[in-house]
């Protein structure tokens, strides 16, 4: 038996598509949240992150957050 063919439905505006996007998720119990990443492949991107890292390393406290990070995470459940 074959399947009747899908109607061609009425083109949406953006904003439309958006509207009926969150309003399925919301009738899910989700919501929407957008999340804004940075580029990793934009160098200033890099540069700064790396900067950022230099910083957290040389940090006094350094060695007392590895410590405890190490205190409380189980690096076992990684492997």
């Amino acid at each position: 038996m074959a399947t009747p063919p899908k109607k061609k439905s009425k083109p949406r505006s953006s904003q439309q598509h958006t509207t009926a996007h969150r309003e399925s998720l919301r009738a899910r119990g989700l919501h929407p949240a957008p999340f804004r990443l940075p580029d990793l492949a934009d160098p200033e991107v890099l540069a700064e992150i790396r900067r950022e890292g230099d910083m957290m390393a040389k940090h006094p406290d350094n060695a007392a957050t590895d410590a405890w990070i190490d205190r409380a995470v189980d690096w076992d459940a990684w492997l």
